[in-house]
């Protein structure tokens, strides 16, 4: 079909390829109109000039070759289901016919594709097996000839096994040819567009598909990329300005009340970074917009008592708090935290309490019917000041009767509409605070969280011991009995251990982690590599440990989110009293836990836990005062790119770096999420980490337009756009504030 400059942004692809080509283009990408199409971008370029001899390839670098199929094999694989896909081909270009093999896993596009006699551009890293180069998996390009005469650099898209490149490319010559620039409206203003040095939006969808060089579709990437940041950072400008409108009470507190009461009792010094944070969410609350404030820091900083102090401020000042956590154990432990925090001044309403008292009550969905409407009745009349709760507390049963502030702990765990439907339960917006105990790189806090006010506390306690990392290698048997011995030696002393497993059993539930066998295999290596170990769960670890001489003596509980809530109490309260000198769990320890006498953390298959996971976890020991010891087990060799991550977490128990390091490892994926805005609103060039100046740039651009005399309503093209990048769930989340 040869196409007519006719199409727009919203030409159906129906129109273009016709209904069947258009119903397979939706199955693999979902994208139904031309514009949709066109921003499926390359992943990276194929450049001509670049091309390798196979008999001069470096070991163990990426390369580029141009080459003819010889021979093609398939075999099953031994360890593992599937298949393996040989192709040997030889060069097409270089005086010597030198081959090279290629191995494809499940190779099924290839197999269609890589007929022998077929010319293709093959790019991947040459390794050595049994004396011989390959390239496994590589990325290719088929080509008509080996002298290909178009010299331009061939674009590399996401593709799919029904969707290979050479078809969506094809696609793309096709809608190209048809493009009409009007029906392609540019909405960054001209002005932007000329102080960031990018290109229009025609203009960059012909460069990024049909590059003349490598330079010119990675500067047309540039300009998507500023798009996303530039929409984003709208739509978080325009958050702002909508919240520091809206009405909010002023929560003043008094010189005399409960927060000054409650600093009296405090057996220690505040740190500077609790007292700077302190500050600066106490200004917050005596404004008349509402705060939206994100207090982050690291492990153990003291975020809770923080917290606390801007909750009393607003009970002082005659309004309510609740604090929701994403998990019952996380929500118990703030509520038993909170309440010896307070003493006396937590039991409002019992005889003999002091008068200025107020009542701190805990709902959660195992509450039984006379807890929970006990609980219920104190929000609705007022006596509670501060409710402790899961998901529970946005149930429409829930009422307050002057909510002043929402403290949302591990935000990230849960998605706008619930944090909304909490806000919604007060007659004036309340003020919220969210915490996190996940360090943010700034360049993420700024994309994500660009409508908040960021407090940052970097300062421990004193108090908090100094936590040794280790990495454990599980396949030398001195190192597995060492461990169990480290073990033994800390509970010996009277401390406590903590083991966490990846997955609590054999079986695959939705909340279990890793789809993993159990029992340790023969590490039997085929000819497709060695058999990865098996991962250990819970229920097998607690088999193990109970099984084990030295620990005959030994109190051991298991703790996991499966289990029914009295479970998870009793087992909690048993660690917590000292009673039970090990806990294995999952990594629903993994934030608010406070025992003060564990010393110990074994981390098995730790390969398994992001850095951010890891950190949180090392971060429960060493809390007491104690010196703290954290052993990260793995059967991976050193050499596997995993243990790299490892490594990270070993040298430096610094949560900011960490947090970058795990970023950069896995980059940012979908940043926003579905959870966290909207199912739509993906960034699919931006990197928050790579790109970071290039956010600056689009936040201080796009607040020069909304500051501007008529705001973003001046540029009724790029308000369009933003309503249309972030959907109807982001959208109801920004006009909410």
């Amino acid at each position: 079909m040869t196409a007519s400059p006719e199409f727009t942004s919203d030409t159906p692809l129906n129109t273009v390829l016709g209904a069947a080509s258009a119903r397979k283009v939706e199955t693999a990408f979902g994208y139904t109109t031309v514009g949709q199409m066109l921003s499926h971008f390359p992943r990276r370029y194929m450049e001509i000039g670049e091309l390798s001899k196979i008999s001069e390839l470096p070991v163990g670098e990426d390369v580029t070759i141009v080459a003819e199929v010889k021979t093609v094999n398939q075999r099953r694989m031994h360890s593992r289901s599937g298949f393996l896909l040989e192709v040997v081909v030889s060069d097409a270009l270089g005086p010597e016919q030198s081959t090279l093999r290629m191995t494809f896993f499940n190779g099924y596009e290839a197999k269609k594709e890589l007929q022998v006699g077929s010319t293709a551009m093959f790019s991947g890293k040459v390794t050595i097996y049994r004396n011989h180069m390959e390239l496994t998996h590589p990325e290719y390009s088929l080509l008509d000839t080996a002298e290909r005469a178009d010299p331009r650099p061939i674009p590399i898209y996401p593709a799919t096994a029904k969707f290979p490149n050479k078809k969506i490319r094809e696609i793309m010559e096709m809608v190209l040819a048809g493009v009409d620039p009007l029906g392609f409206p540019e909405f960054i203003p001209e002005s932007v567009l000329e102080k960031q040095r990018i290109p229009g939006r025609v203009v960059a969808y012909e460069n990024i598909h049909r590059p003349q060089t490598v330079a010119q579709g990675y500067a047309a990437r540039k300009r998507f990329a500023f798009e996303e940041a530039f929409l984003l950072q709208l739509a978080l400008a325009q958050r702002r300005v909508h919240r520091l409108q809206q009405p909010a009470i002023a929560r003043r507190g008094t010189g005399d009340g409960l927060l000054a009461a409650f600093d009296k009792t405090l057996p220690f010094t505040l740190t500077d970074g609790q007292v700077l944070a302190g500050m600066e969410i106490s200004e917050d609350l005596v404004r008349g917009h509402p705060m939206n404030r994100l207090l982050q820091g690291e492990v153990g900083s003291g975020k809770t008592l923080v917290a606390l102090r801007a909750m009393l401020q607003v009970i002082d000042s005659g309004g309510q708090t609740a604090l929701l956590a994403p998990t019952e154990v996380l929500a118990q432990q703030h509520h038993q935290s909170i309440k010896k925090l307070l003493g006396s001044l937590g039991t409002g309403g019992e005889l003999g309490s002091d008068p200025r008292a107020t009542r701190v009550d805990l709902l959660t969905g195992s509450a039984g019917a006379k807890e929970r409407k006990r609980v219920l009745l104190g929000a609705a009349s007022g006596e509670t000041g501060i409710l402790v709760g899961t998901h529970s507390l946005l149930s429409d049963m829930v009422s307050f009767v002057d909510l002043g502030l929402v403290v949302v702990d591990e935000q990230h765990r849960f998605g706008v509409e619930q944090r909304d439907a909490l806000r919604s339960k007060a007659d004036t917006p309340p003020h919220m605070l969210v915490m996190t105990a996940t360090p943010i790189p700034r360049t993420v806090a700024m994309t994500v969280f660009g409508d908040l006010e960021v407090s940052l506390m970097r300062t421990l306690p004193p108090g908090r011991a100094p936590i040794a990392t280790h990495l454990v290698p599980l396949q030398l048997p001195a190192m597995q009995q060492r461990l169990f011995a480290r073990m033994v030696e800390e509970t010996a002393k009277g401390h406590q251990v903590y083991v966490v497993c990846p997955r609590i059993s054999e079986k695959v539930l939705e909340d279990d982690y890793l789809p993993m066998p159990v029992e340790p295999m023969p590490n039997t290596a085929g000819d497709d590599g060695p058999a990865r170990p098996a991962t250990m769960t819970v229920e097998k670890m607690m088999e193990l440990l109970q099984s084990m001489d030295i620990f005959a003596n030994t109190e051991i509980r298991a703790l996991h989110g499966r289990m029914p809530s009295e479970e998870k109490a009793e087992a909690m309260q048993a660690f917590d009293s000292g009673r039970a000198s090990i806990l294995v769990s999952t990594t629903v320890i993994e934030v608010g836990v406070d025992v003060h006498n564990a010393t110990l953390m074994v981390i098995i298959d730790a390969e398994n836990f992001g850095i951010s996971q890891l950190h949180q976890l090392r971060g429960r020991i060493g809390r007491g005062g104690l010196p703290g010891t954290c052993l990260m087990a793995t059967w991976l060799d050193a050499e596997h790119p995993s243990v790299a991550r490892l490594r990270a977490v070993e040298s430096t128990t610094d949560g900011f770096l960490l947090a970058e390091s795990d970023l950069n490892e896995r980059r940012e994926g979908d940043i926003l999420g579905a959870n966290q805005s909207g199912s739509r609103s993906t960034l699919k060039v931006l990197r928050v980490m790579k790109d970071a100046k290039l956010i600056a740039r689009a936040r201080e651009a796009a607040e020069s337009v909304v500051d501007g005399e008529a705001g973003l309503g001046s540029y009724p093209g790029l308000q369009a756009a933003v309503e249309e990048w972030v959907d109807e769930d982001m959208q109801a989340f920004l006009e909410r504030g």
